[in-house]
């Protein structure tokens, strides 16, 4: 529950997956209330028409309800999949491309049989079906079916691109070097990502050794297997795969009970955190000592204290040399208490008890898997602040000197056990509105573990809070990690992030669904809303759902539980009441103009000039990869595709206004692998061959009238500025041995960069100016980083405009604001645009410029901890010869890659909705 910021990678999401994943407006139909079932259905009303819910991006219903179609069989999966086959025509499912993924038995004797997509042979991502049934023998029926199923796909299922050089993307998808110092890319095979005619994607699970990136985490990347770029990358919590069963770390285990051999169940006293006396179910050994070791159960629950050691010590396995939490007697000491080892133990127990007792699940696997919890881990010797349940096992930071050992909050242990429930029942997939409801029904469970374990009323203010319990001072509310009576509705207070940030607002979104699940339970009774949500959970839902695809859930599983008109009626007001209902994304306020919608990525910026934009996205042509895009500021006309769609990857555009010019990657018609700068007309006419650079890199593309400039290398392997000069052939600038260039900028004859070199261990920085036309330096403005406030500051962000050179410096200190420095072109003197240093409030990312006004990213607070619409990135204005910044834009999503254009208006790519637009304005909004 409570993680730290990691550094996101490239994250390239498709058009189509973007939708899919919840990134984007493709919302199917609410199901708004109860549809009338046949005569003993729960409104004891005959309806002969069954409830339909259209799918998104495909001709298959999402839900169909009321059914009572007969379906005799012994077998469940053939019952099911003969259903489907004699009804084509209603679904829309090709039975051959099913396979069967396992059924599911409810108490009352029910079963759900899963399916999974196969497209080519191949599986399609999160496409799940399921076919719910009744009744047994020749009184079997089908109830209802739904789920994710995507008609129209067309990928190629044969892969081009080598698998080698798929591996080294998916690497690269990590954008950190130190993340990548050591990582691996565990191959899963070939996939179809859905969506349109889908995408053939080769699947990465990457994974490092850096505890400050990867405890507990892994990258899942998807890599096009015909053009060779990521095509989905998002981060996920994980454990290590092809480990030894965490069951088998205990001396003698048996990892299939879990229980340890010739150990005999026995009860004793542990003081908890808090110093109180609790009887605790344990283990006797041979040698007539006593380990935490729970066998009562189907299942054994089993705590280690790591007492101190790393938590990537726990990545792979408990090491050999970790034990169970030990005493000589059955009263275990105090520090059993102050590890958190006592917490963690009757946590676990409560968990697997509110599962087994209330929703007649064994275990968090539903096979009465072993229990394991690791107390008192640290973080290079300090507290890790954090729990989290890695896919095996839960395990806890100890304490610190605000926050008491994790394993106090038994909440927060609910919240990330359930996360392994997730996983084994609907699966939903971390990342979009599918990551949300996995940590919405995460903050469900956990916080009705506490209070159904504990007691507490769900009148009890406590109740809704989530991590209260965490502080050694201050309230509860003011402790509280998030709650669930917050009042959030999707309309007014989603927060639209791309994948990059928070898995697409994976927290960031989540309580507006718990907090409508959790009405419902203050609303029904407890018991009944508890069974509710886990039907919905673990017959319902499926991979790929969205927050609409939740309410419709609930409310199906509320019908197959037989709640009342009024009670259905009840949990859709709950719905309502969190603005969870059909088109709410298409509600969502903004000030700002779209020219684009739903392109594939943030993290390519556009390009403007004289009112034409340039944009990448991907999935809008027949292949589905990278292409570039160019439409106009003003007029509604359809963009037109600049690029050829060749089978390579066309991104990184930029433009004058009447040409642009961008970088393609891929196999060339030679078949070999490089990247060329191309260049088109914005109005048509011939693709122009700028330089093809093989098994070497170009990027940072700028053009101004006949000029092509870029970073890259020449034949001799010399790298810096290369600048093509009215259509001639590129030539390299020469750089001083050891210097390197970045931060293009092209216009009237003069190009600029920041030119970076090495003293010592010192690093230096030049702003610098470069006449076309006299072929040489004209101005070049020296920041040493051993003469700044505070070593390790960057340069950067170089832009010409106004007859001016501006530039960012950013401090080593991150509590010091970033600057924005203007020079003259010829060298003569510097003025400061925006002060920086000390009480500075801005961290700037990116800088553009028009001559009238500089636009500049604040990059947000969200790598530092902050988790509210104020700290995404934003976007700042103010004039180009100084003055106060206003904002741009009070979208309350984040906002990238800006790119000015004339007077104040700017274009940028905005994630306020919930997927990646492309958006104007003509000016600044002032305050928000």
């Amino acid at each position: 529950m409570h993680h730290r910021s990691r550094t996101p990678g490239p994250k390239l999401l498709g058009v189509a997956i973007a939708a899919v994943l919840g990134l984007g407006v493709s919302v199917p139909p609410a199901f708004a209330g109860p549809v009338a079932g046949p005569a003993g259905g729960p409104s004891g009303d005959a309806d002969p028409v069954p409830g339909l819910v259209a799918g998104s991006e495909t001709a298959a219903p999402q839900l169909v309800t009321g059914l009572a179609d007969a379906a005799p069989g012994d077998s469940p999966a053939d019952a099911a999949r003969a259903h489907l086959a004699a009804h084509r025509d209603r679904y829309r499912v090709d039975p051959g491309q099913l396979a069967e993924a396992g059924t599911e038995r409810a108490a009352d004797g029910r079963r759900t049989v899963r399916f999974e997509q196969r497209y080519g042979g191949l599986p399609v991502f999160g496409a799940r079906y399921l076919v719910h049934l009744v009744g047994e023998g020749a009184g079997q029926r089908v109830e209802s079916v739904g789920g994710k199923y995507f008609t129209g796909l067309t990928a190629p299922t044969a892969q081009t691109v080598p698998e080698e050089a798929l591996r080294r993307l998916a690497l690269g998808a990590v954008q950190e070097p130190a993340a990548r110092e050591g990582a691996t890319a565990e191959d899963h095979g070939l996939l179809v990502l859905p969506g349109g005619a889908g995408r053939l994607v080769r699947h990465f699970t990457v994974r490092g050794t850096d505890p400050a990136q990867w405890a507990a985490k892994a990258r899942e990347v998807f890599v096009d297997a015909t053009v060779g770029e990521v095509a989905l990358s998002y981060e996920v919590r994980a454990p290590y795969r092809g480990a030894a069963p965490v069951a088998a770390a205990a001396k003698g285990a048996t990892p299939a009970a879990g229980a340890p051999a010739g150990v005999e169940p026995a009860t004793g006293t542990a003081p908890d955190a808090l110093g109180r006396t609790e009887r605790v179910n344990i283990g006797r050994l041979p040698d007539g000592t006593y380990q935490l070791v729970d066998l009562t159960r189907a299942a054994a629950v089993t705590t280690y204290d790591a007492a101190g050691r790393d938590v990537m010590d726990f990545n792979r396995s408990i090491p050999a040399d970790v034990r169970p939490a030990a005493s000589a007697t059955a009263d275990f000491p105090a520090s059993t208490g102050t590890s958190g080892a006592t917490d963690a133990h009757l946590n676990a127990a409560a968990v697997y008890d509110f599962y087994r007792d209330r929703l007649g699940r064994e275990g968090i696997d539903g096979k009465a898997g072993p229990v394991v919890s690791v107390v008192n881990v640290t973080d290079f010797g300090k507290p890790l602040d954090n729990a989290y349940w890695d896919g095996e096992k839960m395990v806890y930071s100890g304490g610190s000197e605000k926050r008491h050992p994790y394993a106090v909050a038994r909440d927060v242990a609910g919240h990330e056990m359930t996360h392994g429930v997730v996983k084994n029942t609907a699966g939903l997939v971390y990342v979009g509105q599918s990551g949300a409801l996995d940590e919405a029904v995460a903050d469900y469970f956990g916080n009705a573990i506490e209070v159904t374990s504990r007691g507490i009323p769900m009148t009890d203010p406590k109740a809704a809070l989530l991590g209260e319990g965490l502080c050694r001072t201050g309230t509860p509310e003011a402790c509280a990690d998030r709650r669930m009576d917050d009042r959030r509705t999707a309309v007014a207070d989603y927060l639209g992030v791309p994948a990059g940030v928070d898995g697409g607002g994976v927290h960031l979104n989540s309580t507006i669904v718990s907090g409508a699940l959790w009405d419902i339970r203050r609303t029904l009774d407890p018991l009944l809303a508890d069974r509710l949500v886990y039907r919905a959970l673990a017959e319902y839902l499926t991979p790929l759902d969205g927050f609409v695809d939740a309410r419709n859930a609930v409310l199906a599983a509320g019908r197959a539980l037989g709640l009342s008109r009024a009670q259905l009626r009840t949990v859709a007001g709950a719905f309502d009441a969190h603005g969870i209902k059909e088109g709410w994304q298409k509600r969502i306020g903004v000030d700002s103009r779209p020219l684009l919608r739903e392109l594939s990525s943030e993290s390519i910026a556009p390009d403007v000039a004289a009112g034409r934009w340039v944009v990448a996205t991907a999935g809008r042509g027949a292949k589905g990869s990278m292409g570039v895009f160019a439409g106009a500021v003003a007029g509604s006309a359809e963009p037109t595709r600049l690029s050829p769609e060749d089978g390579r990857s066309h991104g990184w555009p930029a433009t004058d206004g009447t040409s642009a010019a961008w970088v393609a990657m891929g196999a060339g018609v030679d078949g070999a692998w490089g990247m060329e700068v191309l260049a088109r007309p914005l109005d048509g006419g011939p693709v122009r061959s700028v330089h093809r650079a093989v098994n070497r890199f170009v990027g940072d593309v700028r053009i101004s009238g006949g000029d092509v400039v870029f970073v890259g290398s020449d034949s001799t392997g010399r790298s810096g500025p290369m600048l093509s000069h009215d259509g001639a052939p590129a030539v390299l600038i020469p750089l001083p041995d050891g210097h390197s260039a970045s931060g293009l900028s092209l216009k009237d004859g003069l190009l600029a960069w920041t030119e970076s070199w090495q003293v010592g261990e010192r690093t230096v920085s030049a702003p610098t100016v470069w006449s076309v036309a006299a072929g040489k330096v004209v101005a070049q403005y020296v920041v040493d980083d051993a003469s700044t406030a505070t070593p390790g500051s960057a340069v950067g962000s170089t832009r010409l405009a106004g007859g001016r050179l501006l530039w960012v410096e950013t401090p080593g200190d991150a509590t010091e604001g970033s600057a924005i420095r203007s020079g003259a072109l010829d060298g003569s003197g510097v003025t400061d645009l925006l002060p920086g240093g000390a009480g500075a409030p801005h961290r700037i990312s990116t800088l553009t410029a028009s001559d009238r006004a500089v636009t500049f990213g604040d990059s947000g607070h969200w790598s530092t901890g902050g988790r509210k619409n104020a700290d995404l990135p934003k976007l700042w204005q103010l004039p180009l010869t100084g003055g106060t910044p206003e904002r741009l834009s009070c979208n309350r999503g984040g906002q990238y890659g800006p790119a000015a254009d004339r007077g104040a208006r700017v274009v940028w790519l905005d994630a306020t909705a919930g997927r990646t637009d492309l958006v104007v304005r003509e000016r600044a909004a002032g305050t928000c």
